[in-house]
Parts: structure tokens; sequence; C-alpha cells
């Protein structure tokens, strides 16, 4: 399999896993919790996310969210590059709930992924839930007005369907 091929897949994969675990209510850190955690338009949440992610996330993920270059495609050892989080990325795609996992414990535990390669940290050790949820919430922050509306539905839609699952 060419290593084009072979990205592709483990993307595909790495996508189809989180995707499960998300439509199954299986991203749902605390039961009878709400999925949407994140307050955008908390200015004093915003500020302090906003330091956060400068010092935890932006030499990976982009001082403006841009990710890095050919993040859909592995490197030579197999890792995928950091994404983007802003609209040409995916992370809008995913409910709070999901997004905070990813970020406190790992891609690779959040997805149940044994054999996924990831150079992210899992943040747990590093920040607190409430520094976690405010990066999250400066990153919602940055994303055009429709786009934040979309993740908005995103989040009731997961909490329903976690609601009805009960």
């Amino acid at each position: 399999m060419d290593r084009r091929l072979a990205a592709r897949f483990a993307l595909a994969a790495a996508v189809a896993a989180t995707s499960a675990i998300a439509a199954f209510g299986g991203y749902m850190f605390l039961v009878g919790t709400s999925s949407a955690l994140l307050e955008p338009d908390d200015p004093q949440l915003v500020a302090h996310g906003e330091a956060i992610y400068m010092e935890h996330c932006a030499s990976c993920h982009g001082r403006n969210l841009e990710g890095q270059p050919d993040w859909q495609t592995q490197d030579k050892e197999g890792f995928l590059p950091a994404p983007p989080h802003d609209e040409s990325g995916h992370t809008w795609h995913h409910p709070d709930t999901l997004l905070f996992k990813i970020t406190k414990l790992g891609i690779a535990q959040a997805a149940n992924l044994k054999d996924y390669k990831t150079r992210m940290p899992a943040f747990r050790e590093t920040l607190s839930d409430d520094d976690i949820v405010a990066a999250l919430s400066y990153i919602k922050s940055r994303w055009p007005e429709d786009m934040r509306r979309r993740h908005d539905q995103l989040n009731r839609a997961y909490e329903h369907r976690a609601s009805s699952a009960r």
C-alpha cells in the first residue's frame, strides 16, 4: 500500500472511530451532563483560554489555529501533523464533550485507538478541566458565526441522543 493510501486509511479510521464514539454517546465523560461545555461568548474565559492555547497548543496547531501544513498526510514516521482548529479543519464537527475528552485524555484513548500514532500529548496532568474548557472556548470563539451555530446544533443533537439512550 503506498504512503498516501496508508495515510488516507489511517485518517479515515481515526475519523470513523471518533464518529462512532460520538454517535453512540461514548464520548460522554460525565453521565447526565450537558454536551455543551464551551462558552465562546464569555470574554474572561476566552481571554484565559487564549493564554492557555498560546502556551500549550499554538506551537503545533498554529497561533492563528491554522494547523500544520499537509495535516491530512502522514509523515515518514506515520504521524499525522497537527490539524487546524479554524474553519478549514474538522474540530467543529465534534461535540464539546468529545473535544474535551480528546484534549484531556489524548485521541488514542478518547477514541480507543490503541495503535494510533500521535504527537499530541494528553493534557490531564498539565491542565485543569477548567483550563481545557477555556482553551476550547477560545478556539470556538474564533470560528465564524454560522459555524458556531452549526456546532451548537451538533451539541444539542448529541445531547438529545445521549439522553434518549439513558
